[in-house]
């Protein structure tokens, strides 16, 4: 004897088939997620109260192309002669 009827059928072993993968694919992401390198770094250097040298925010902005060579170069001699750029005319 067969029983009651015929099963959840195909329909219900598909459901059950997405529900589990759906399952293990976010405690997968989970999991990823928790242990990922840079979940505990700060979001910015001012998060982290890491401040830049003048040199390091010329390096970075003329990197950057916010600056050109010649305003790099002039800003350069000024830090490392110890003048600002006020008593220099500029």
């Amino acid at each position: 004897m067969m029983g009651y009827g015929w099963g959840m059928g195909v329909g219900g072993w598909i459901a059950m088939a997405i529900f589990w993968v759906a399952l293990l694919v976010l405690i997968v992401w989970l999991v990823a997620r928790a242990f990922s390198p840079g979940r505990n770094q700060p979001q910015s250097r001012q998060d982290s109260g890491w401040q830049e040298s003048a040199d390091q925010v010329l390096d970075r902005r003329f990197a950057a192309g916010e600056i050109d060579e010649d305003t790099y170069h002039r800003t350069r001699e000024t830090l490392r002669s110890g003048r600002s750029p006020k008593s220099m005319g500029q």
